[in-house]
């Protein structure tokens, strides 16, 4: 007999176990129906800031794959529709259709969940002004694009996380005088604080303002309702552009009502093959579920597209009859102003606190590659080792060209959980024009396994 799988979001999580379903399952054996409130499917979210920044010249480059070549695949990809219930009991979803409003209810064998987020927006006055734009999603940036304007001089960026600051280096690009206003005492609070002062004085030398330690409190609007500043806890600061980075919650008020499982964070609670817990026929991904970490042995909440796509596979794989696990993460994150790169991976010391590890931090400046050869420029690594057993808990680095993806060596030792003295020994390539001859990675274990014992003098 015909199963039928029903996916609710055509992102990167629900599209892609949909894809893997069909792979595994013809259409004599499962059906697939998928519903998208956009008219968009599989895209790039983490690309529209340089798309709006000019770098990437074309919306249709962030899109992996269209609504026409997923129905040519064999499934039934419904856009433009909502789904607004769903119902266990009866194995059903209520769907509307958002240009007309008709309603449907559709059975499912299987359910795969992939609502994303949802930004966070403040509701004070003036925030849902024209020219006060979000990034979350391909019309937002499209919309923002639309209304720059050659009468623009100043913009404000809202949030001072990851996407509050490739938020700023797009502004910039376009030629406007820019000011970030963070809340956290400094930009990039998922590193700590003397590692996001780097990045504040890095950003102020290439001509961003940055207000940190503020909360921005009105869009202050002039006759024609549009807006000429932002007021914060700081001051008034000018601008005709207000872009918000306030970051995203679990769009999870669909799973809520119908009664799953949520964690502490407010996402969808999973096993490790994305079925959600207590359910049987019920699996989840994306940005609307939490993730275990595998160095604090908590569940926290990442909206990440590389999280996405390995959760709809893992989930479309069992549900097509195969096995995968997804095992959790350890929090590796990259993002870039300009030429300043910005890296970390596993627990910062404020997590690593409240996961009750004692631990030593290690900071060391070095060369991202070797101090003699053309275009050298500086990073700072910091790292963390747990006291007494020297295990490696968390890496956070900024610095020039060449630095930031060295975060990738950290998070592959974190899911090895090794320590830092066996990092000392790890064999990486060296050669004048890449590295050191001992690289930054290394030097830091090195300074990491002196401070807690394992290491050499």
């Amino acid at each position: 007999m015909t199963e039928h799988l029903v996916v609710i979001g055509g992102d990167a999580a629900g599209m892609s176990a949909a894809s893997q379903a069909r792979k595994r399952r013809g259409a004599e054996e499962l059906r697939i129906t998928a519903f998208e409130r956009t008219g968009f499917t599989s895209y790039s979210a983490c690309g529209i800031p340089y798309w709006v920044a000019g770098e990437v010249p074309e919306r249709d480059s962030l899109i992996a794959r269209t609504p026409e070549q997923h129905r040519a695949a064999g499934i039934d990809l419904r856009t433009g529709t909502e789904v607004v219930e769903i119902d266990l009991a009866g194995k059903r979803v209520r769907s509307r259709e958002l240009a007309t409003g008709a309603e449907e209810w559709t059975g499912y064998d299987r359910l795969v969940i992939a609502t994303g987020a949802e930004p966070i927006r403040p509701s004070q006055p003036g925030f849902d002004a024209p020219d006060v734009h979000g990034v979350q999603n391909l019309d937002e940036g499209g919309a923002l694009i639309d209304s720059l304007d050659p009468g623009q001089r100043h913009a404000v960026v809202v949030g001072g996380g990851y996407i509050g600051l490739e938020m700023a280096e797009a502004m910039a690009l376009r030629g406007l005088q820019v000011t970030l206003v963070s809340r956290a005492a400094e930009p990039m609070p998922t590193l700590d604080p003397d590692m996001g002062a780097l990045v504040r004085e890095g950003m102020e030398k290439l001509g961003i303002t940055v207000v940190a330690g503020a909360e921005a409190q009105e869009v202050l609007l002039d006759a024609g309702g549009r807006p000429r500043a932002v007021r914060s806890t700081a001051g008034e600061h000018p601008a005709e552009l207000v872009v918000l980075g306030l970051g995203v919650r679990p769009r999870t008020a669909l799973a809520r009502a119908a009664g799953l499982a949520l964690g502490e964070h407010g996402g969808l609670l999973t096993d490790e093959t994305m079925r959600v817990v207590g359910t049987e026929d019920v699996w989840a991904g994306g940005d609307c579920v939490e993730v275990l970490n595998l160095v604090s042995g908590t569940h926290q909440y990442v909206a990440l597209g590389t999280h996405a796509n390995k959760h709809g596979l893992v989930a479309g794989t069992t549900i097509g009859g195969g096995k995968a696990a997804f095992p959790g993460i350890v929090g590796t994150a990259i993002t870039k102003v300009f030429g300043l790169e910005i890296s970390r991976t596993g627990l910062n010391e404020k997590e690593a606190r409240a996961a009750g590890l004692a631990f030593k931090s290690a900071v060391i400046r070095s060369t991202a590659i070797a101090g003699y050869y053309p275009g050298v420029e500086l990073m700072t690594v910091k790292m963390l080792a747990e006291e007494g057993t020297g295990r490696l808990l968390g890496v956070q680095i900024v610095g020039g060209a060449g630095s930031g993806k060295r975060i990738d060596t950290a998070a592959v030792a974190l899911t090895a959980r090794m320590t830092v003295g066996q990092m000392i020994s790890l064999d990486l390539a060296y050669a004048p024009p890449f590295s050191p001859v001992w690289d930054p990675i290394l030097v830091a274990a090195r300074k990491a396994a002196q401070l807690v014992g394992q290491g050499p003098a």
